[in-house]
Order: structure tokens, then sequence, then C-alpha cells
């Protein structure tokens, strides 16, 4: 994976996009028409740009400076977990990390261009990347297998940007690309822009293989699994079904450790469908590879972790869980076990803790950045999504109900009781504190709040004041523009 990302490092300092106004995407640089690719390794490396919005660094630069989906800041952990109910409003440093931990997002209408809504630029990119392959004269093998990687991209970008902001204008056809097209910002109907995103998902789960060519790229799993997500958060109970009876026959299994699926040294096993690929060696340098930094985020200062002396948090870690989530666990639940009721000889424990100290990933592997890949999607993830299809269409059946225990056995709990199956509102209830409980610090939380219509009174309920929308207001200079695009109701 390390050679992976060398080589995405390389293309992105080789090819830009270009723009002369704010929403003018142009594939420029290096690929003039005297040196653009022509063998499959050309093409092989101009594909790898797929994967600049999808890793673990501080960001990368296009026309302006970027985050990715998954980075420390701006990333998925801040944009679905602790805006959630789960965890602490952080106060301390103020800014976005304090503006994200209170569920109120209207500070985001006056970020710049390093918004999130700038991928529009990728979903473009990828879209000239798709035409210029299609066009490719290298074999259909390779052609299929690297468009797939490109439409993965653009569809998993879509996804994202579906659930931040809603629709958003998006080029999927190249023949726009350069034209007065590109001024058109209206939204597109949600119904037409998830129909786009299904379709790149599709394509990818149909061509890209189960085990990809490289550790860390795209493979088939990925691809179906957010394919479900995509349709389980538009309610698509029979599309989520059929993709997740798909991926019961890709030979994924539950592993026999919860803890272990966070730590390096089994990082890799038979439940992980797909992650972020870090290296204990990276020091934050974007030519170097991804890094995991949550030891600094989530360990308090005074706490001292393995490798790594205390966390940047005062007294306090960043991603701070509450009281009242740890205590919703069983008390012989291995899930809560990642997470600290006291430290230091006892010295610090309730009465002068926010919350439990947040150990998913523990610090094993640099005194600086850790090599623990950060988990996207997992297969227990995938059964609970199933589950939560078949409940919304034939109710708790014994088969929905035996999917969830799946997952309990591995933590060590009982089944389900009888009345979390008594009827489909309860087995929902049930499905979703299971997904807390399993799926917590892993980038999933609002889609779930939101789709089981909890997003207010959840928050409410942990004592946090929800903004007017559990979605993203347009960066402000976007509406300035006047092309048409509207604001995202409730701003």
């Amino acid at each position: 994976m390390k050679k992976l990302q060398l080589l995405v490092a390389l293309v992105a300092m080789l090819t830009v996009t270009g723009c002369e106004k704010n929403f003018d995407p142009v594939i420029s640089g290096v690929l003039t028409p005297g040196n653009f690719p022509t063998t499959e390794n050309d093409f092989e490396l101009y594909t790898l740009t797929a994967y600049k919005p999808f890793g673990s660094k501080w960001g990368y630069q296009e026309q302006s400076y970027q985050n990715m989906f998954f980075s420390p800041e701006y990333g998925h952990h801040l944009m679905f977990d602790i805006c959630g109910d789960h965890f602490n409003t952080y106060t301390e440093w103020g800014g976005f990390f304090e503006g994200f931990s209170k569920s109120d997002f209207t500070f985001l209408r006056t970020q710049g261009n390093v918004s999130h809504f700038e991928k529009v630029r990728h979903v473009s990119r990828m879209t000239q990347t798709i035409a210029d392959l299609t066009k490719a004269n290298i074999s259909d093998t390779k052609k299929n297998q690297l468009i797939a990687e490109a439409r993965m991209s653009r569809g998993f970008t879509m996804f994202y940007l579906l659930h931040l902001y809603g629709p958003v204008p998006v080029i999927t056809d190249a023949a726009k690309i350069n034209t007065p097209a590109e001024s058109d910002l209206k939204r597109p109907s949600r119904e037409s822009f998830v129909a786009m995103t299904e379709a790149d998902l599709d394509f990818a789960a149909a061509n890209l293989p189960k085990t990809a060519m490289q550790y860390g790229r795209f493979n088939k799993g990925l691809a179906l699994g957010i394919l479900m997500r995509l349709h389980l958060n538009e309610k698509n109970w029979p599309k989520t079904e059929k993709a997740g009876r798909e991926m019961l026959t890709l030979g994924y299994s539950l592993a026999t450790d919860y803890a272990g699926l966070f730590r390096t040294t089994s990082e890799r096993n038979a439940e992980t469908i797909w992650s972020i690929s870090c290296d204990a060696s990276a020091d934050g340098n974007p030519l170097q590879g991804n890094f995991n930094p949550w030891s600094y985020y989530c360990l308090p200062s005074d706490y001292k972790g393995i490798r790594t002396g205390g966390g940047w948090g005062p007294r306090v870690g960043v991603f701070t869980p509450t009281w009242a989530f740890y205590d919703s666990f069983d008390k012989a639940d291995k899930r809560r076990a990642l997470m600290v009721e006291s430290y230091n000889n006892g010295a610090r424990n309730r009465t002068n803790m926010r919350g439990p100290v947040l150990v998913k990933y523990p610090d094993e592997d640099s005194p600086q950045f850790q090599g623990n890949d950060l988990v996207v999607l997992r297969y227990a993830d995938v059964l609970l999504m199933l589950a939560e299809a078949i409940n919304n269409q034939a109710g708790p059946t014994a088969e929905a109900t035996a999917l969830v225990n799946q997952v309990r056995k591995r933590a060590g709990i009982d089944n389900l009781p009888t009345a979390d199956a008594a009827s489909k509102d309860a087995f929902n209830n049930a499905v979703l504190r299971e997904r807390g409980w399993e799926l917590y610090f892993e980038g999933v939380r609002r889609l779930d709040l939101i789709r089981h219509g909890k997003w207010d009174s959840a928050l409410k309920t942990a004592g946090k004041t929800p903004g007017p929308s559990p979605y993203f207001p347009v960066p402000q200079y976007v509406i300035d523009l006047k092309q048409g695009l509207d604001q995202t109701p409730g701003y």
C-alpha cells in the first residue's frame, strides 16, 4: 500500500484540475496531446487520482487546499461521529471542533473553498477520466478494471456529497465539461442524483475484484457495501437486501476478537472489507503514507498511552464519549472495553472526567502517528444493515434476529430480548442501539439518526441543541455566484 500511496502522491503533483471560474472544471497540467497516456501503465497512473479524496492525511492541493473524506480535520469522524449523541461537546479548541461537536453546522456557511462542496470538481475529474479510459487502446480487462475504480471514486464521492449537502450539481457526462453546462448550478432531484450514484456503484461492484490487486485499492465488497448504505439511507429496503445478500456470498465473516479489528497486528482479517491503509512511519508529509492520529485526538493530555505520552486535548479528549453512552452497554459487552472509565491509578475517574477515554485505536506503533488501518466498512455493519432491511419489509423475522444475534454473540452478550423482536418498530429501535454499540467512532452515527428520524430527539436527550438541519449549508461563496444553486433547506 505504501507503493500505491507514493504513486498517488506523484500523480497529484503531475496533474491538477485547473479552473478560471469557481465551477469550470478543466483537466490541465502535463496531460498535453504530446504526452497523453497511451500504455496500460500510463492509464493506471492516470486513474490513481481516483484515490486522492480517500485517504487519511491533513489534505491535498487542488485549486485550493482540500481535506480528504477521512482527514483528521473535516473528515468523517467529525462530520458523522462527534456531532452525534454519543460524544460530548468539545469547546476547548473552539472553531470547527466546537462547531461539529455542538451538532449545529451553521458555521460552515462561511467556510471558504476548502469545503467538501468543492469535491464536485472531483466528480468532473472522474467523469473525464472515465471518458478517456473508454477511448483508450488497452485491453478490455484492464479498461474495465480502471473504469470501475474511477466510477467507484465518483460514486463514493457522490454518496458523501449527498449525505453532507443533499443532491448537488455534478457533471457525469464528459461532453458537458468546458461548456456552458458547467455554469448551471441548479440542484438535480434527489431521485436522479441517487440513480447516478447507484449506477456508478453498480458498475464498480460488477467489475472490481473481491481482492484488489494492491491492498488498499477499491474492491467489490466496498462497492456493494456503499451501495447498501446508499439504499439503506434512502429506505429502499428491497435494493438494500439484494446488495446485502450478494455480500453474504463473498466469504466475509466476523472476526473472533472485536478489539483486534483496530490493532495493527490483526487489522487484516476476514471481517474488514475496506480500510484506509496507514503507515506508522508517516509523519504527516503529504508525499508519505496515510497516518492514524487518533490517540492524539482521543487521549487526554495527562493520559499516558502505550507509546504516546498524552493526547493534545487539555485533560480531556477531543473525542470523548458520554457517560450515558458508556452506561448503556451491558457490563459484559466486550465493545465497552475500548473505553476507559478511570486512569492515573484512579485519580481520574467519573468525578472529574467528562466521559470515558476512547482507546478504540491503541497507539502501539509510533510515538508520532500510528499505523492502525482506519476501518471504513466491515462485515458486522453489513449484517446489521441487512437485518434492518429485512425487518422493514417483513418484520422481525427469525433471519433478521439471527443476523443481529451474530454480532451480539461476538460481543459476549446474550441474544436480543424477546421484547426487541416483538414488532417492526421495536426491532428498528434495537438495531439502532446495536449499531451504536458496534459501530461507534466509525463514521455512521449521523446517518443512522437521520434515517431513523431521531436526529433532533437523540441530540436533545444528550444535552445538545441541534442546528437548523442535519445537513450542511452550502458555503455562501457558492450561493453568491448566483447561478441557480439553492441553499440547503433550513439555512
